[in-house]
């Protein structure tokens, strides 16, 4: 199971970018799906959140500009960021809580966070 994301770039204040995510391999069922970001010397921290009922979760610096969204036939998330801004730039991280199928057959009822690799935006002033 991966989770892996794409769409990140460089683009001038003001622009906009769509970044998605796909989790694929055997997966039974996926919960909340989830962009968190990065800057170097700094936490990591949450940008977004779907749950699996589609309920979202925004932090302050992103309401209004930022929009997630998911496909649940797809296993995919994606977050569109308008109106973008320099200190948007950061390394994008998605991840998902995931149960695997082969857990599932065992009677696991554990969704653990699985983390893509991540993708750089660049928003130049």
């Amino acid at each position: 199971v991966q989770v892996k994301e794409s769409g990140g770039g460089l683009v001038q204040s003001g622009g906009s970018l769509r970044l998605s995510c796909a989790a694929s391999g055997s997966i039974h069922s996926i919960k909340d799906m989830a962009w968190h970001r990065q800057v170097p010397g700094k936490e990591r921290q949450l940008v977004a959140r779907i749950s699996s009922d589609g309920i979202t979760v925004y932090t302050d610096s992103v309401k209004g500009r930022f929009t997630i969204s998911r496909d649940f036939a797809k296993n995919m998330v994606y977050l569109q960021m308008n109106s973008l801004k320099p200190e948007d730039t950061a390394v994008y991280y998605c991840v998902a809580g995931i149960l695997t199928a082969s857990r599932a057959t065992m009677g696991y009822k554990e969704w653990p966070d699985i983390w893509g690799q991540g993708t750089q935006v660049t928003v130049s002033s």
